[in-house]
């Protein structure tokens, strides 16, 4: 996986450019920039605002084209560590340049709730892309077909853990 990717860079991350998730991404983390830095002042926010939801919209696309890839690698709790752990690390690396750069005045803040939202967003993607949700290309649904599906896939995620508890324990007490 990690192989096809750092060889056909362009093709993996570039041509296979999500913009499903470049959406949904630059929409969420430019609110979570605006509200986090509300209290800075209004333009202080709006201008975090800006500056996330154009980084994101370009960035989480090329993120979204290597979880819809990470998606299909087996076996699924490696592909998962990876995309957690890899991604992320190199996003909010950069992320952390261009907000730098851009002057976001509560920029450690920032950062963390946005490193915060990942842990979860990266997760829950991975999880909706293994299901059909969030792809593009061949087979793809359109994004109103995405969203109708959503609150089954979001009630379906948040039971995963419940699930392997209540089955942990039936098979305990067998």
């Amino acid at each position: 996986m990690l192989h096809t990717f750092l060889r056909h860079p362009l093709e993996s991350l570039v041509w296979r450019w999500n913009w499903k998730t470049a959406l949904v991404s630059a929409t969420a983390r430019a609110t979570l920039f605006f509200i986090v830095n509300a209290q800075a002042g209004w333009s202080a926010a709006t201008m975090a605002l800006l500056v996330e939801f154009f980084y994101r919209g370009a960035a989480s696309g090329s993120y979204g084209a290597a979880t819809q890839a990470f998606r299909k690698a087996q076996p699924a709790w490696a592909a998962s560590i990876a995309a957690l752990l890899l991604l992320p690390a190199f996003g909010h690396s950069l992320e952390y340049i261009v907000h730098s750069t851009a002057g976001t005045p509560l920029l450690n803040r920032s950062i963390l709730a946005s490193v915060s939202l990942t842990a979860f967003s990266t997760l829950f993607h991975l999880f909706a892309m293994r299901r059909g949700v969030l792809v593009v290309g061949d087979g793809s649904s359109s994004l109103v077909e995405d969203l109708k599906r959503m609150p089954r896939i979001a009630f379906e995620f948040f039971a995963v853990l419940p699930r392997a508890i209540f089955r942990t324990n039936q098979t305990d007490a067998a």
